[in-house]
């Protein structure tokens, strides 16, 4: 039996001067009732009530004892309703990890909407294409866009992130647009130094087998933006991704090409460490970026 449980019994006779008002109280037995109240006589080593055929009453050791111990258990009882409370009313730090380009892009739009809809959450997030250990460095989650790396971690996808070569259409007219992967050789490409491969790029053949483009150019960056920028700018073709890609295109500043070549998207996913009670500003947070990007993205509208 639990020694918690025994001191609340023992409180509700003293209260109710009656272990079958007890039981009925804590929603028991009056046999079971009593079985408490003599554990915690046992356990304690005293005699706490006094029992007659008619009636209950403390001894003095257990008059005193009640005196200590219901301030105790009020403030048991007070503590579990701050908890409560405070998982259900969603507030504290919540510590985020997330790629450079999509967190800006992508994540801080959402961060806010966040942050308007729970003030009492004060959000601590990381931008950085360096992959985060979410659990040693003391992340709530990440976000990640491809592979998701840490197997131990709980995962859910939010949606799928094209890559897409493109060009100003002044450069295409001065140039030509290619209709091949390998007529990009002939070309100057603007190349984000992110890749997986420096210089290559990642297509699909027309049967849909995976392979890749060799690329050179005179303008390398270690971010997608800046390599978009140099497109508009008409300098070459680059391949960024489609959230990055996407306002330029409606507006027409840029054209997509070789568009029935694309690689296999590139999934984006939220991780968090596993736990059996989720915290409520993880699972909010978690069910906004879902709903958010469900379906099509919207960077994929109107192209």
């Amino acid at each position: 039996m639990d020694r918690l449980e025994c001191d609340r019994m023992f409180i509700a006779v003293i209260e109710t001067s009656s272990f079958v008002g007890a039981a009925d109280q804590l929603k028991t037995s009056s046999g079971q009732a009593s079985k408490l109240v003599s554990r915690l006589e046992s356990d304690l080593g005293v005699q706490l009530l006094k029992r007659t055929t008619r009636s209950v009453s403390p001894t003095e050791a257990g008059r005193a004892y009640y005196e200590r111990l219901r301030p105790l258990i009020d403030e048991l009882e007070a503590l579990d309703l701050d908890i409560r409370n405070i998982a259900q009313s969603p507030r504290g730090r919540l510590r985020i990890t997330a790629p450079l380009t999509f967190g800006i892009v992508e994540l801080a739009p959402a961060l806010t909407e966040f942050a308007a809809l729970y003030p009492d959450i004060e959000l601590d997030v990381s931008f950085s294409d360096r992959v985060a250990h979410v659990v040693d460095e003391g992340f709530d989650m990440a976000v990640r866009v491809g592979r998701p790396g840490d197997s131990s971690l709980v995962m859910r996808k939010l949606c799928a992130v094209r890559l897409v070569v493109v060009a100003a259409p002044g450069y295409l007219e001065r140039h030509g647009t290619p209709e091949a992967p390998e007529d990009l050789g002939h070309h100057s490409c603007i190349i984000d130094t992110n890749f997986a491969e420096l210089g290559k790029w990642p297509f699909r053949s027309a049967t849909g087998q995976a392979g890749g483009a060799r690329v050179q150019g005179r303008f390398r960056f270690s971010n997608a933006e800046a390599c978009l920028v140099a497109a508009e700018a008409g300098l070459g073709l680059a391949c960024v991704p489609g959230f990055v890609a996407g306002e330029a295109i409606r507006a027409g500043r840029i054209t997509p090409v070789l568009q029935a070549f694309e690689p296999e998207p590139y999934d984006v996913h939220v991780l968090y460490p596993p736990s059996r009670h989720l915290s409520t500003k993880v699972r909010l947070l978690v069910d906004m970026l879902a709903e958010r990007y469900r379906g099509r993205p919207g960077w994929e509208a109107g192209w």
